[in-house]
């Protein structure tokens, strides 16, 4: 089944939130709703990436590997880019 990871970010602060879904526009309307507590208090939200995977075990290795450099030019090349480029693409 197809799976999607996901960049949004805070229209209060500028920050980025990186995630991963079966729906990414259902998972996106829960954020600006307020329903996902680790993102609550900082909307409202814009999506300003998604890119598909062929299931959701791929989305959530490419999550967490993007969360785990935390480091905000990387995830701006993604946007940028429009897609997730070379080896990183292939996790």
């Amino acid at each position: 089944m197809k799976a999607y990871l996901y960049i949004i970010q805070s229209l209060k602060n500028g920050t980025y939130y990186v995630g991963s879904t079966l729906n990414y526009e259902e998972r996106f309307k829960q954020h600006n709703w307020g329903q996902v507590k680790s993102t609550r208090n900082k909307r409202p939200y814009k999506l300003v990436f998604y890119q598909e995977f062929p299931d959701i075990d791929m989305a959530r290795k490419a999550e967490r590997r993007i969360k785990k450099w935390k480091r905000k030019d990387f995830i701006e090349k993604i946007i940028k880019d429009g897609a997730i480029r070379g080896p990183v693409a292939q996790w």
